[in-house]
């Protein structure tokens, strides 16, 4: 894992004494509240019911509020990342669990990547649990949602209020809150350097790795957020490779630009498209995002608005790193020699 620094040269924002995360930036705001709301949620199964406990308090705080209310979690979790989408028909990526993973794993993965969590303001992350039935979720404004059965609303209250924290009707002023998110905003807390240096994309792909996570979708359909059917649609993804024959400090990325109905069908095309690679061995895929019409590169200008069938337009590969033995250094980091690191990807349309 390449390591990330925060920026340094950041101003953090202050509402009246309340400090947001370096990700917001905003000349003026109101004073939320500092507590928590709390709101009844039955259930529609043979769950028991639950209450949704929602809690905003000042950046010092965030850290202790996360850990206390994680302590809740049982011996396996479920993790979940939400962030901003690329894709022309999304607006937020949802990421889960194909399973659950030990909740030791989950907070030793978290404990590496919190000073960036607890920051980034396009980012939220947090874990769930189906015996009992809790969810734990730090927003990308860092308020902290935990959700309990009835059976335990009492012991997270007395968490809370042991963390100095008490029942509020609001924190932000709900009737400017679309005004308040209007007037910030978002910037990148990463510090980029070089290429070596991990941007928001490679922190998402080595969470997703770590804790088994994957794109929350319909893997056979293409419809928009209102659930409208999209037919074929031009689809652009990176995909992370390794030499085939084992050698090491050698990568690349392949992109490849294709027409699909499906998330399904796409990786199918991916699949193919490797297949006539031999000389590369699949890693990981870094990104699947649909491409407006109008936002098509420039090599695809030809490329007829409507399609009929599923096919590749394009393929370019990036390739990385030299043959440098294992045993080479090639920069050191503080801890002795390191391999090199690959630079980022392709970049993907906005």
């Amino acid at each position: 894992m390449r390591s990330y620094r925060l920026r340094s040269d950041l101003q953090r924002s202050d509402a009246g004494g309340f400090l947001l995360p370096l990700g917001v930036e905003a000349s003026s705001l109101p004073r939320p509240v500092v507590g928590y709301t709390l709101e009844y949620t039955p259930t529609d199964d043979d769950q028991e019911d639950a209450y949704a406990f929602h809690v905003v308090v000042s950046h010092e705080q965030v850290r202790a509020v996360v850990h206390a209310a994680f302590s809740r979690l049982p011996d396996e979790v479920y993790p979940v990342i939400e962030v901003g989408s690329r894709d022309a028909y999304r607006s937020i990526d949802v990421f889960t669990a194909v399973g659950p993973i030990a909740k030791r794993d989950f907070l030793e993965l978290w404990a590496g990547f919190e000073p960036f969590l607890l920051e980034d303001a396009t980012i939220g992350a947090g874990a769930s649990a189906d015996d009992p039935l809790i969810e734990v979720f730090l927003d990308p404004w860092k308020g902290i949602s935990i959700n309990v059965p009835v059976s335990q609303r009492e012991s997270v209250e007395t968490m809370l209020v042991g963390l100095g924290l008490r029942e509020t009707p609001e924190t932000w002023p709900l009737e400017i809150e679309r005004e308040v998110m209007k007037a910030s905003r978002v910037r990148d807390v990463l510090e980029i350097i070089d290429e070596h240096s991990p941007d928001l994309d490679e922190l998402l792909l080595q969470m997703r790795e770590g804790w088994g996570l994957e794109l929350d979708v319909d893997r056979e359909e293409n419809v928009d957020e209102g659930g409208r059917s999209l037919g074929f649609t031009l689809w652009h993804s990176i995909i992370v490779v390794e030499p085939a024959d084992g050698s090491e400090h050698r990568g690349a990325y392949i992109s490849i630009w294709s027409t699909g109905t499906s998330i399904g069908q796409v990786e199918e095309l991916i699949s193919e498209t490797l297949a006539g690679m031999p000389e590369w061995s699949f890693q990981s895929v870094y990104s699947i995002d649909r491409v407006a019409y109008d936002e098509r590169p420039e090599e695809l200008s030809d490329l007829p608005p409507r399609r009929a069938q599923a096919n590749v337009h394009q393929i370019s590969i990036d390739v990385w790193g030299d043959e440098t033995p294992p045993d080479a250094p090639s920069g050191t980091d503080g801890d002795g020699p390191r391999t090199p690191s690959p630079p980022p990807p392709p970049e993907s349309p906005e």
